[in-house]
């Protein structure tokens, strides 16, 4: 089947890479056709999915396009990146665990290379202290233009060097039916985010997540205030010689 097209941005203007993330539930939750109905609906130039199980591999059946799956050690589901156009097959990145004892069974992350721009397709561990760990572990392993995207399962702000928090500011997922927390989010690294949106969440406990990314203009990616506080910090003084 054939994938759809895609607007051609003017002359001279930066290539808007549009991309969607969803959390898809394993077998209770959204099915390929749901993914499908997105994909028409908003045309992404890149789909990552969490929690997909084998089931969602035909997709490209239903909107045509490639398709890569990694299944997790010991879970029925695993991460997933579907595109209308080819694109370099991706790589699985074993994840820190814990060392507490009756530990989950380990963890991995989706990168991604395409159209310039090193992708990490996660879904992190629910321990606080982990997950930060999991995403410094990814950071160093990303090139150049980065974002990581995903299901973060983390809690408030996440200081993460080189990045930010570019994805939407709405809540993703309710805990419980009580609880709304932004668990699904993006930190980019040299990129610009156009357009962030949370979308209805549909069959899944998640929200599905889009965003219009492009690589960032240098001397870009750091936001104005830090960047007036670092060039008002005081120098350190030299040492006298002795």
């Amino acid at each position: 089947m054939r994938a759809f097209p895609h607007d051609t941005p003017p002359p001279g203007a930066p290539a808007a890479l549009r991309v969607l993330s969803w959390n898809l539930l394993r077998r209770v939750g959204a099915r390929a056709e749901d993914v499908a109905d997105l994909i028409r609906a908003h045309r992404p130039d890149l789909v990552l999915l969490q929690e997909a199980t084998e089931d969602i591999a035909v997709l490209p059946q239903l909107v045509g396009g490639h398709f890569c799956r990694h299944g997790m050690d010991r879970r029925i589901y695993g991460l997933a990146a579907w595109s209308p156009e080819p694109f370099t097959p991706s790589e699985a990145l074993g994840l820190p665990v814990s060392v507490m004892p009756g530990r989950v069974p380990p963890r991995l992350a989706q990168l991604v290379k395409f159209r310039g721009i090193h992708f990490a397709n996660v879904h992190l561990s629910h321990g606080q202290f982990l997950n930060r760990w999991q995403l410094l572990h990814i950071a160093e392993a990303l090139e150049g233009p980065a974002a990581i995207i995903g299901d973060f399962n983390a809690v408030g702000a996440i200081p993460l060097p080189g990045f930010r928090d570019i994805g939407p500011r709405r809540r993703t997922h309710r805990a419980g039916n009580v609880v709304a927390l932004r668990l699904d989010r993006c930190m980019g690294r040299r990129l610009a985010c156009d357009t962030a949106e949370v979308l209805e969440k549909g069959a899944s406990d998640h929200h599905p997540i889009v965003l219009d990314l492009s690589a960032a203009a240098a001397g870009a990616t750091v936001p104005k205030l830090l960047a007036s506080l670092i060039a008002r910090r005081p120098r350190a003084r030299k040492s006298a010689q002795t």
